[in-house]
């Protein structure tokens, strides 16, 4: 795993950015939340990291900026392509606040081919962004019994240009923890948005 983009950057290669929840940022890379349990960080990057996917991902400082951040993402991914990376080879995976970086960066970069998944971040504060207008193909995964974040249809639903998406509520009893560790329900649909047409 990679916590910026490689120096030797090879476009047949696939890339994946893992933006992590909140909790990385305020604690360490393997806090404890009193309900969920530990955020099993390093465990989900080498999970990703298995399926062949150059997985970039660092823990952000406390206190990051979700639009900053995302413009920093852009950035990066605005790099891979200018190298000759195609867009259906780079996929933004993010959690949380992660997620809400992940909308944020899709909103900001306008491509329509750059893969992206939110999971557990779509809440009626963050859709009420008038700085939020969704572009790529997008996977939006959430838990049922997550009392925070839901649904992101209405994001799609409000985007000014066609989206390619696809939708999956996840029942495991766990809540907005679901994603704290690398489990199949979220895992695998994951891998088979951002490995499409391989």
């Amino acid at each position: 795993m990679l916590k910026d983009l490689p120096t030797d950057i090879r476009p047949d290669a696939r890339y994946l950015f893992y933006l992590h929840g909140a909790i990385i940022e305020e604690e360490e890379l393997r806090p404890e939340h009193p309900t969920f349990g530990f955020y099993e960080y390093e465990a989900i990057l080498d999970s990703l990291a298995a399926h062949r996917l150059v997985v970039i991902s660092e823990a952000r400082k406390p206190g990051t900026n979700v639009s900053t951040y995302a413009e920093k993402v852009t950035g990066q991914i605005e790099r891979l392509l200018e190298t000759g990376v195609p867009p259906e080879h780079i996929s933004v995976v993010g959690h949380s606040k992660g997620g809400a970086i992940a909308i944020m960066t899709s909103s900001s970069l306008k491509n329509d081919k750059v893969n992206f998944a939110f999971m557990a971040c779509c809440s009626h504060r963050l859709l009420q962004n008038p700085e939020v207008d969704l572009r790529g193909r997008i996977l939006s995964i959430y838990e049922a019994s997550d009392e925070w974040f839901g649904s992101c249809q209405k994001a799609f639903d409000q985007a000014s240009h066609p989206l390619v998406t696809h939708e999956i509520e996840i029942h495991t009893g766990e809540g907005h923890g679901a994603f704290y560790r690398p489990i199949p329900e979220w895992v695998n649909p994951v891998v088979e948005w951002v490995k499409i047409g391989e």
